[in-house]
């Protein structure tokens, strides 16, 4: 996915876009980078984080840094910031994006004889091609709707000029912006988590396709928002930080309130529940507190050395990062019947291995709970999935195995109560091993989060979506 930080000052800000910007090290995996106006020019760099973190591979050049603005990023996908220099004079930019439709936006802009400097894995950088359609209006302002325009999938952005930086909300707003102030200074994040500790107070919530022009003495709205919002639901359900709030709703209570609607459909006797680290913790509180049974840690997770799983790029690294870090309890395990909560279940590898030992560990019974309803649609507008082939996902692998064929009554597939829904379901259960396995219902998950569906990215789950 991605995540990114800005701040404007009337002092050096370089320390607050540091710690800033490290705040969102949870929403990216592959480069980490910063740009800072120095009063004459803008300085940048990008580092891979794949083999370590933002702080580690930043901190020893913090002090060559001197501005009072600056973006910073840390990727999922390509190198950033990208440093431009166009006839709307010289800027930055850093972007939260997936572009469904680079390819002919690359054609489209080789055509015009333009070229690109930049790739990600022999591919346009999406920032790069970003910037260039920006490039093609007049102002700043026009360039970003052109963007909005011309784009299917998702993109929201920070522009640092010299005249102060640019903040623009995906026209859907599938990603957040959010806008912190305090004395002397403005910050622009993808996460409110960055804000708290380093003073800033949340001052709003930039809506869908909105866009400000920020200053270290005020801001500017230069577009209103849409009336139309699809934000991803998986911000509350896995990605987001549990401090952090979007549209006013903060992501831990609605952990809690999604582990609940579990515990209310949910008839199974056992001696406790316990959350896979770190996002299935608050999903199995709130289980613990519904159902008023026991909260206790069967799995605790190494952290000194080993990294998230989903960071190192080969899958095969990953399956084996996540068996590495999670450290089961024996004492606790042994002879127990065990509810298991957690965000999502993907592929399902994972939980086949970590199952697994259980089994080996006495556990009684293993019962696996999951926030979220069944996978069955790739994300089309946040890079949740590395995967582009439907079958890694674990429920469409059960459909191919029921129909022989992945892509038939997805419909019926994909929603409870059906038969075709059990069969899939008990499919996945079967795979990964466990005595019981119950997803959560769409309606549940809408419910918990507490916006109207229509204002939800649901794609995942139901296939809806528009660009």
């Amino acid at each position: 996915m991605g995540g990114f930080f800005g701040t404007i000052s009337q002092n050096d800000c370089v320390n607050d876009l540091f710690y800033g910007t490290d705040y969102n090290s949870h929403l990216g995996t592959k480069r980490g980078g910063m740009a800072v106006f120095n009063s004459t020019n803008i300085q940048k760099s990008i580092h891979n984080l794949e083999n370590s973190y933002f702080r580690t591979k930043f901190e020893p050049d913090l002090h060559k840094y001197k501005g009072k603005s600056g973006i910073g990023v840390i990727s999922d996908t390509e190198s950033q910031p990208i440093l431009i220099n166009s006839h709307l004079g010289e800027f930055a930019i850093v972007t939260v994006s997936k572009i469904a439709n680079i390819d002919e936006l690359t054609q489209r802009a080789l055509k015009q004889r333009r070229h690109f400097s930049e790739t990600s894995s022999g591919e346009t950088n999406p920032s790069e091609l970003i910037a260039m359609l920006i490039d093609e209006e007049k102002s700043f302002e026009d360039g970003i709707e052109n963007v909005f325009d011309k784009i299917k999938g998702s993109c929201s952005m920070l522009l640092l000029t010299d005249k102060g930086i640019w903040a623009a909300r995906d026209k859907l707003g599938r990603t957040p912006v959010l806008l912190g102030k305090k004395d002397g200074a403005f910050a622009m994040s993808s996460e409110s988590s960055s804000f708290s500790n380093l003073g800033f107070e949340i001052e709003k919530d930039l809506g869908p396709g909105e866009i400000l022009f920020i200053t270290a003495d005020g801001y500017e709205q230069k577009r209103k928002p849409n009336k139309e919002m699809q934000v991803c639901s998986f911000l509350w359900v896995y990605y987001g930080y549990p401090s952090s709030t979007y549209e006013n709703i903060n992501v831990e209570e609605c952990r809690y309130k999604c582990g609940a609607a579990l515990a209310k459909n949910d008839d199974v006797e056992v001696d406790f529940v316990s959350g896979v680290p770190d996002s299935g913790i608050a999903h199995a509180i709130g289980y613990s507190n519904q159902k008023q049974i026991p909260y206790k840690r069967a799995y605790v997770k190494y952290t000194p050395t080993w990294p998230r799983s989903f960071m190192p790029q080969n899958q095969e690294v990953r399956d084996l990062v996540a068996k590495m870090k999670l450290i089961p309890v024996k004492s606790i395990i042994k002879g127990k019947k065990i509810v298991f909560c957690d965000d999502s279940i993907v592929r399902g590898t994972q939980f086949k291995d970590n199952v697994q030992i259980l089994h080996e560990y006495g556990a009684e019974e293993v019962h696996i709970r999951t926030a979220c309803p069944t996978l069955i649609f790739p994300c089309e507008f946040l890079n949740f999935s590395r995967s582009r082939s439907t079958l890694d996902l674990a429920g469409r692998k059960a459909i191919k195995e029921i129909e022989g064929r992945e892509d038939k009554y997805l419909d019926e597939y994909a929603t409870p109560g059906t038969d075709r829904y059990h069969a899939m379901i008990e499919k996945i259960r079967q795979r990964i091993d466990v005595d019981t396995l119950q997803f959560q219902h769409l309606s549940d998950l809408v419910e918990a989060i507490g916006l109207p569906k229509e204002k939800l990215c649901t794609h995942c789950w139901d296939g809806s979506s528009r660009f």
